[in-house]
């Protein structure tokens, strides 16, 4: 007796239909996860803007003379940086104005806050002569004063992101002494 042997036509494969749909799942769930982690990531480590208070504000020297004053002009600040991330700050100053004019003007050095810590600053520089208005009320004058810091805070050490902050305050200055009546920020 002999055996036959029967031919069956070779299988038919499935389509490529499933293979890529379930590759298409598979890529569609990790793009998915990515942007949930980089949402999660941003709402974590956003960067913040630093935050700027004036503590004080002095003149030590102060000369009013012939309707002109001037004076050394001395202001403390605490400045914070609320980020994970250190923030590096440049291109800061610290103005002090009268009447809508600038009469003084200093640089803030660069540097560098560590994330979550706060940096005590001291500016004092002298104020030039400038004229003090007649009508000055009471012998006050209202001078005022604007700190600006800029810079960046850097996340991953990749992404860079600007962050810049301002305070401004205004002071009362008796034209008799030079003592700070009172001031504002």
């Amino acid at each position: 007796m002999e055996k036959s042997h029967e031919v069956h036509p070779p299988r038919k494969r499935r389509s490529g239909g499933t293979v890529i749909g379930s590759c298409a799942l598979a890529a569609g769930f990790i793009i998915l996860v990515a942007v949930g982690l980089t949402v999660a990531f941003f709402v974590v480590f956003r960067p913040r803007d630093p935050e700027i208070r004036v503590s004080s504000v002095q003149l030590p020297r102060f000369s009013s003379v012939n309707g002109t004053a001037s004076f050394y002009f001395a202001q403390y600040a605490a400045v914070r940086n609320p980020n994970h991330a250190a923030f590096s700050h440049y291109d800061s100053s610290l103005q002090v104005l009268y009447a809508g004019g600038q009469i003084g003007f200093m640089y803030i050095p660069a540097g560098e806050i560590a994330g979550g810590h706060t940096v005590f600053m001291s500016a004092s520089f002298p104020v030039d002569p400038f004229p003090v208005a007649a009508s000055a009320g009471g012998g006050i004058v209202e001078v005022a004063s604007r700190i600006r810091v800029k810079g960046r805070v850097k996340i991953l050490m990749y992404f860079t992101h600007h962050v810049e902050a301002a305070a401004g305050c205004r002071l009362g200055v008796s034209t008799g002494n030079g003592s700070v009546i009172g001031f504002r920020c």
